[in-house]
C-alpha cells in the first residue's frame, strides 16, 4: 500500500470531509493508498516540507501556490475542489460601510504587514474612488483569529477571510458582521482550495493521485447523498458536538462549497498574476501552464 501524506492548509476543519469519509468508508485503503493527514505547524509552511519529504502533497489557495511559483519553489496544482467567497469582514456601525472607509483603520490579516492585506486594500479602496499611501491602514497580525481582533479592538477590520467560516462565526457569537467580497471589488477570486506537489512527484505517482481524486470526488457524493451519516463521520473524527452551534453552522455553510469541477483555466491564473504582479507582490509573472495541470482532474 503506497503511503500518501497529505499537509492540510489549516487545522482540522469542515473544508476536510471527504477525506474523512473517504479514509471511514476505505475507500482509500480499497485504491491502495494509506493517508496520512498532516496538520502543518504554520498556514504556509507546505512546499517546504514537500521538498524535504515530510509530504507528497498538500492543500493552499491559488494565490500561494503563484506566489511559490514566482519565487522560484518547484510547485504544481492539479486540482481544485472547494470554492467559497472570501474578501474583507467588517463590524456594522463601527465606521466601515464602504471599502474607501478602510482608509486610517487597522486592517487584520495573517502574515502582517506582508503585501498580500495591503494589496487587498489597496485595490478594494481606489475601486471605491479612495486614494491608498503606504500610511492608509495600519497592519495587524492576530494569526487566523480575525473574529476576535474585532472582538477585542485589535483591529477595525479583518481580511483573508471565509465567509462561510469567519462572517458565520462572528454572526453566531452575536456581532453584525458584514462583508466586501474580494470579486466585486477588483480581485481575482482566489478563495479556493486546491491540491499542490512538485512537477517530480506528480510524475512519478501519477496514478496514485488520480486515485485519490477519484475517492475525493466519491467523498464528495457522500456529503451531499448521505448528509446525517457524512456530519456524523465528522463529528466523531474531529470531536465536535452536536449542540455546537457555531460548529455546525459552519459545516453546513461549507458543505455547498466543495465543487465537483476540479479544473481551473490559464485565464483564470493569469489574471490573478497580472493582479499580484501589478500590486507588488511577485516580480516575475509566468504561464500558467508552468505550475498549473487540469491532466489529473479531467
Amino acid at each position: 500500500m503506497a503511503k500518501l501524506r497529505l499537509g492540510l492548509e489549516w487545522f482540522l476543519n469542515p473544508d476536510h470531509v471527504p477525506l474523512l469519509v473517504g479514509l471511514k468508508q476505505g475507500w482509500f485503503a480499497d485504491v491502495n493508498i494509506d493517508l496520512e493527514l498532516v496538520e502543518p505547524s504554520e498556514h504556509i509552511d507546505a512546499i517546504a516540507q514537500i521538498q524535504d519529504g515530510t509530504l507528497d502533497i498538500a492543500i493552499t489557495e491559488p494565490v500561494h501556490l503563484v506566489e511559490d511559483r514566482s519565487n522560484g519553489h518547484p510547485v504544481i496544482g492539479w486540482a481544485r475542489f472547494l470554492h467559497t467567497n472570501g474578501g474583507v469582514m467588517y463590524f456594522a456601525g463601527q465606521g466601515i460601510e464602504r471599502p474607501k472607509d478602510m482608509l486610517g483603520k487597522r486592517l487584520q490579516y495573517p502574515g502582517a504587514p506582508s503585501a498580500l492585506g495591503k494589496a487587498i486594500a489597496q485595490t478594494m479602496i481606489e475601486a471605491d474612488g479612495g486614494q491608498f499611501t503606504d500610511d492608509a491602514i495600519t497592519s495587524v497580525d492576530n494569526g487566523f483569529f480575525h473574529t476576535n481582533a474585532l472582538v477585542e479592538n485589535k483591529a477595525d477590520c479583518a481580511t483573508l477571510v471565509f465567509y462561510n467560516f469567519e462572517v458565520i462565526e462572528a454572526r453566531l457569537r452575536g456581532y453584525d458582521a458584514q462583508f466586501f467580497a474580494l470579486k466585486d471589488w477588483g480581485i481575482p477570486d482566489f478563495c479556493q482550495l486546491i491540491f499542490i506537489t512538485t512537477p517530480e512527484l506528480l510524475q512519478q505517482r501519477r496514478q496514485e493521485l488520480q486515485a485519490f481524486l477519484k475517492v475525493f470526488r466519491r467523498g464528495i457524493d457522500f456529503i451531499h447523498q448521505q448528509p446525517e451519516a457524512a456530519q456524523a463521520i465528522y463529528n466523531q473524527h474531529t470531536g465536535a458536538y452536536a449542540d455546537d452551534a457555531i460548529g455546525q453552522a459552519i459545516y453546513q455553510a461549507t458543505v455547498p462549497c466543495f465543487t465537483y469541477d476540479f479544473t481551473m483555466t490559464t485565464d483564470y491564473y493569469d489574471q490573478l498574476q497580472t493582479w499580484m504582479h501589478n500590486t507588488g507582490q511577485i516580480s516575475d509573472r509566468l504561464s500558467a501552464t508552468a505550475y498549473w495541470t487540469n491532466s489529473l482532474a479531467l
